[in-house]
């Protein structure tokens, strides 16, 4: 059986590893990817609220014209090697390409052509740092294998202990359809939503990783077992499904990163365009969870801020918490909060490029603060260059489905990314065996 699995790998990594032909399978895929998007934000139309996004025949011209335009950065994945960067990129990437191919039929009242060369803009400075920034960082020391491993052991001590925690304010196994019916309901003390926050988005991917790639299945079986229990406790989505992600990504994790990387976007995308074509209602539930969660509702929130901060005063980056206490703010509750009040779409965080960018700058000064952010990313691939790209992707597989939802300064903070950052750095590049892969 061992052997079999092995055959697998080695065939399916010699298929993506010619490097002749790389560059044009990359190339041809991202393509693909895009027309597949367009066609999973077609059959989206009838779900959304006529009063915002309506379709119209006479808007495809300009939706297929924007994108193509937008398209001509795609060459910046063919020739970037795989990273953190990477990874995030790409999914941001697919985000403002849905934006470009929404804001066509858009009718919320804003400078649809400023705003759309904004997000075009601020997509290129974000990747240019995110791709390309790769270097490795030196170290005077290295912690042995041996201090590491109580790293990791801690690490699952903690998981586990917050998890019971966060039991002890509330316990209730209920259908996802109910979620939003008594999450409201739900009250942690913050440092324990701090705890979860990084629990689910950093510690427990990250240590699941380094037991599967070790071949400690059982320690990483249990790293999914404690990751689903959040799931009463919170009544979120992302507990539900980390650990049928995590065993995606890892499957997907045989061929190179970049490939990996944009068949976990394209692949699930595509099979809620199959689904709701061909079988229709009764696997809406899949196309509303993954086709509108991962591709439809971020693109939506850039759509939201820009007509709302072209009608209201900019946030100059008050609503970060951190901040907030040295300086006045236009704004008198969260963002989210103040969004769902004017906007009946539910509680709609959104990415870095309308937070961090359009809310906090402005369509003009957004390029610049996504380029801030691309800085970081880039940091951060430094932080992980030279572990494997394995390790890489499967210990940050639930950032991009953040990155996309949340302010850049949420997912760093709340979120705990400087804590996936300095994990990274700690990490023995020997952990794994043999040369690194990037």
């Amino acid at each position: 059986m061992a052997e079999s699995v092995n055959s697998v790998y080695r065939g399916l990594a010699a298929l993506f590893d010619r490097e002749p032909k790389r560059p044009l399978l990359l190339g041809l895929l991202i393509c693909l990817h895009l027309v597949i998007c367009a066609a999973s934000l077609r059959v989206s139309f009838p779900y959304y609220r006529s009063e915002y996004v309506m379709y119209d025949p006479a808007g495809l011209a300009s939706a297929i014209v924007a994108t193509a335009i937008f398209s001509l950065i795609a060459p910046l994945f063919v020739f970037a090697r795989f990273s953190f960067g990477y990874l995030c990129g790409f999914y941001l990437f697919t985000m403002v390409a849905g934006f470009l191919w929404l804001t066509a039929y858009s009718k919320l009242q804003y400078d649809h052509v400023a705003a759309s060369i904004s997000a075009g803009l601020s997509c290129l400075t974000f990747l240019l740092p995110a791709l390309f920034i790769t270097s490795r960082i030196g170290r005077s020391t290295e912690i042995s294998e041996r201090s590491f491993e109580r790293i990791l052991y801690l690490i699952v001590a903690f998981c586990l202990a917050t998890s019971i925690v966060a039991a002890t304010y509330g316990f209730r196994i209920t259908a996802i359809n109910d979620i939003y019916r008594y999450r409201s309901e739900l009250q942690f003390p913050t440092a324990l939503n701090y705890a979860i926050a990084s629990t689910m988005t950093v510690l427990l991917p990250f240590a699941y990783a380094c037991f599967a790639l070790r071949r400690r299945y059982w320690l990483a079986a249990a790293m999914l077992a404690i990751s689903i229990s959040f799931y009463p406790s919170t009544l979120s989505k992302i507990a539900l499904f980390t650990p049928a992600w995590l065993l995606f990504m890892t499957l997907l994790s045989i061929l190179l990163g970049r490939f990996a990387t944009i068949l976990s976007l394209f692949l699930p995308v595509l099979t809620g365009v199959l689904f709701i074509s061909t079988i229709g209602e009764p696997l809406r539930r899949y196309f509303d969870i993954v086709n509108a969660r991962m591709l439809s509702v971020p693109s939506v929130a850039l759509d939201v801020y820009n007509e709302y901060f072209a009608q209201h005063e900019l946030t100059h980056f008050c609503q970060i918490w951190l901040l907030k206490p040295f300086m006045s703010c236009v704004l008198k509750q969260p963002l989210s909060v103040e969004m769902n009040s004017i906007y009946p779409l539910g509680f709609l965080n959104a990415s870095l490029f309308a937070t961090e960018g359009i809310a906090s700058v402005g369509v003009w000064g957004a390029p610049l603060a996504t380029l801030a952010c691309g800085l970081v990313v880039g940091f951060g691939n430094r932080l992980s260059a030279g572990l494997s790209e394995r390790f890489v992707l499967i210990s940050a597989a639930i950032v991009p489905q953040v990155i996309t939802n949340v302010p850049f300064s949420t997912l760093m903070l709340t979120h705990g990314l400087w804590l996936l950052f300095l994990l990274w750095y700690v990490t023995p590049r020997t952990l794994f065996g043999g040369p690194a892969e990037h």
